[in-house]
């Protein structure tokens, strides 16, 4: 078995083929489940190890077979571009946890909540320093009262009623502003 030489022979016979089989590959590569950009690229990647193959004469001296080879390239290729896609970003099935989407807050659920978290941040800004800080301290880093005393040198009662005051604030705030 004799490879074929000459590179002007190489490049004929590869670009016959191209003409030839082009949007077959592509088909090929789209059957494989990537994107029609990706299956481009994918015959673009088959014809450069192809043309490699030629070169060191590693291809079937009948050049009619190189379609063959060239298409089980191409194949392998898409496979292995999707197979990096998968793996470079995981895609879960909704529908093999039907439980899951079951359990999810409706799209309006979720608008209503980051509302709400919205109005809530803006009535605590309109609270004075010391409440603030009690409530931030308390409600939201749900720290002791104790520690919340000791953080801001002042009683643990006192902590106590600017908690009972920040609160009747803050639900007379939203109940205003909703």
């Amino acid at each position: 078995m004799e490879a074929i030489k000459d590179p002007d022979d190489i490049l004929g016979c590869v670009s016959h083929l191209v003409r030839e089989e082009r949007a077959a590959l592509a088909a090929l590569a789209r059957a494989e489940g990537v994107t029609p950009e990706d299956a481009v690229d994918c015959v673009q990647e088959g014809l450069c190890t192809l043309l490699t193959l030629a070169q060191r004469g590693a291809l079937p001296e009948d050049t009619g077979a190189w379609g063959g080879v060239l298409a089980g390239i191409v194949r392998n290729a898409a496979r292995n571009r999707r197979r990096r896609h998968f793996r470079a970003r995981p895609h879960e099935d909704l529908d093999a946890h039907p439980q899951a989407a079951a359990d999810a807050p409706a799209t309006d659920e979720a608008i209503a909540r980051a509302e709400e978290h919205v109005r809530l941040r803006a009535c605590v800004e309109e609270l004075c320093e010391i409440q603030k800080a009690v409530v931030t301290l308390r409600m939201l880093e749900e720290q002791p009262g104790e520690d919340v005393a000791r953080a801001l040198g002042i009683s643990a009662g006192h902590v106590a009623v600017l908690l009972h005051r920040a609160k009747a604030a803050l639900r007379a705030c939203m109940t205003t502003t909703a």
